[in-house]
């Protein structure tokens, strides 16, 4: 019998009334959401403030290895982990990130789990959603249209057209607009000047929304955003544009948590979605506390590998949001280590017991990692066909020698049943003391941030800098903003910033070669080797097989 891709599953799910979703979570007024059609909303924020007085249940981080061709399923083991708890009558929810429109119609594909461990409507999630990405879109190009307009109608606050930061945005995979000239033509198409676009989810207003606490919070932290320096060397920000209110009206619908389901209905925050290669990979603060007050256990994930999503977890959401964990949980496949021990994608099928003890050691050192945030560890397998029981019984004993709980995971295949046997270890290490900690205190220097990350996170053996990256970390530093946290943009297939090292490797350097600030969001960007805030579509995009059924009316080869 053929296996039923991802969209023919979720095609077929039996979706309730996000209305009676919502009631499952405790929000039983009707008045306190925005319906986006029968099964997606928004919660009000006159839910989420009333809401406020409720205890916190236990916040719960999935994170994973590096990715590899082979798979991960972090996603699908968020789902799949709070299926399982509600299966066995508990109270859960989850509160994921939104999909991107650059990958799902490139290469990585969409980002609504697996199998029956889904969140459903999975088309709209993947694709337009209730606009958030949108809004996020439009109020940053809002703002660069009035900085160029300000510089064209006289440049009253002197900028420097050579130092004007502030890069346009659009969700979607794009190389040729990396680096652009715009204003040519006459004299009244603007000034002439080099521009650059990012994706939208490596846009700053990405991370204001998804750090903001309310809609004061968002505009504060908007208006503090550096579009450019003036001829003095002095920063020129959104409020000196005049652009805050104008961006936070574009924003007010976007800054409100979106409220989706699972295959088995159960109640699932989707909200904010920062890449974590070259963002901060976490879904917003106000989803993950409004989880917590709703659930008494809120499982979060935060992208790409623990050495890229769960570091900016814990060293800029927690921190700046006063958040604490209370289990982490590591996903790993068998397939994946073996591809970290050096085995060919289409040999992964195959047993092979050497390459599996040799890869392993990456998930050792994020093993490692997440215990020197003090945070109990839980390891899950996500389970393969072609997996074997010897391979199964060496990585849970191997495990079990670090210290940490583990797990299989069959989720994919059976959704919240086949995920039992992680929920119960995951109640189990929630239980346990959480010392949770960031890695480096507010008062270090920038550069011994980085150097922390490096070296304790990555385990690089040390750091080199380009001039230009050494200069703009003492400007950021002389401006004032040294107490920030780090947000490293690195490759997410290697713990170095070499895509091409896989396992755990040894003898390298941290290459950082482009340092700015994103005072709105509250963090220091460090790009490191050659990663990219604008990917380009592979050689055959995703975008080749997607199409609409208009006979049957459906979307198929979506994923």
């Amino acid at each position: 019998m053929a296996v039923k891709t991802d969209i023919e599953i979720a095609q077929e799910a039996k979706m309730l009334d996000i209305r009676k979703v919502a009631a499952k979570a405790g929000i039983t007024n009707e008045d306190d959401l925005e319906l986006y059609g029968k099964y997606k909303a928004k919660i009000s924020d006159e839910a989420a403030k009333a809401l406020e007085k409720n205890e916190d249940g236990k916040l719960i981080l999935v994170t994973a290895i590096n990715p590899t061709p082979a798979g991960e399923g972090k996603t699908t083991i968020s789902i799949g982990l709070t299926e399982a708890l509600c299966h066995m009558g508990k109270n859960a929810v989850a509160a994921l990130r939104e999909p991107s429109l650059g990958p799902c119609f490139g290469i990585k594909g969409g980002a609504a789990g697996g199998g029956y461990a889904q969140v459903v409507p999975m088309e709209d999630l993947n694709l337009h959603f209730t606009g958030d990405f949108h809004a996020i879109t439009s109020a940053n190009n809002l703002l660069a249209a009035m900085l160029d307009n300000h510089i064209h109608q006289g440049n009253a606050l002197r900028i420097d057209t050579k130092r004007v930061v502030w890069k346009r945005c659009v969700d979607m995979n794009d190389r040729e607009l990396r680096n652009i000239i715009i204003g040519m033509g006459g004299k009244a198409d603007g000034i002439m000047r080099e521009d650059h676009f990012i994706i939208t989810v490596a846009s700053e207003i990405m991370g204001v929304l998804c750090l903001a606490n309310d809609m004061k919070d968002l505009k504060a932290r908007l208006g503090k955003m550096i579009v450019a320096y003036n001829v003095d060397g002095d920063p020129v920000t959104a409020d000196d544009i005049q652009a805050t209110g104008s961006m936070a009206v574009l924003l007010k619908d976007a800054l409100k948590p979106n409220m989706v389901q699972t295959l088995e209905n159960t109640p699932v925050l989707v909200h904010g979605g920062p890449f974590a290669n070259i963002a901060h990979g976490c879904n917003s603060v106000r989803a993950t506390k409004l989880a917590l007050k709703i659930a008494d256990y809120a499982v979060t994930e935060a992208g790409f590998g623990a050495d890229l999503g769960a570091e900016k977890f814990f060293d800029i959401k927690c921190r700046l949001s006063g958040l604490k964990p209370a289990a982490a949980v590591i996903v790993a496949t068998v397939r994946a280590l073996k591809y970290n021990g050096g085995v060919p994608k289409d040999e992964l099928g195959q047993e092979n017991m050497e390459a599996l003890k040799k890869g392993i050691a990456n998930l050792d050192k994020h093993i490692e990692n997440i215990k020197k945030y003090g945070v109990p560890v839980v390891v899950t397998l996500n389970a393969f066909i072609t997996d074997t029981q010897e391979e199964y019984e060496f990585i849970k004993k191997h495990c079990e020698e670090q210290g940490c709980e583990f797990a299989l995971a069959k989720v994919w295949e059976k959704g919240g049943e086949g995920g039992v046997e992680l929920a119960e270890k995951v109640l189990k290490a929630v239980e346990k003391p959480s010392e949770f900690k960031p890695l480096y205190k507010d008062e270090a220097s920038l550069e011994e941030k980085i150097e922390t990350v490096a070296k304790e996170i990555y385990g690089a053996d040390g750091i080199t800098y380009s001039d230009a990256a050494k200069k703009e970390l003492k400007h950021i530093e002389e401006m004032g903003f040294g107490n920030l946290p780090v947000c490293m943009a690195k490759t997410q297939y290697s713990l170095s910033d070499n895509p091409k090292l896989l396992g755990r490797p040894e003898n390298f350097t941290i290459n950082v070669r482009e340092v700015y600030i994103n005072a709105g969001a509250g963090f220091v960007v460090v790009l490191t080797g050659k990663v990219l805030t604008m990917p380009g579509l592979p050689k055959k995009p995703a975008a080749y097989g997607i199409d609409f059924d208009e006979e049957n009316n459906k979307i198929v080869g979506l994923f």
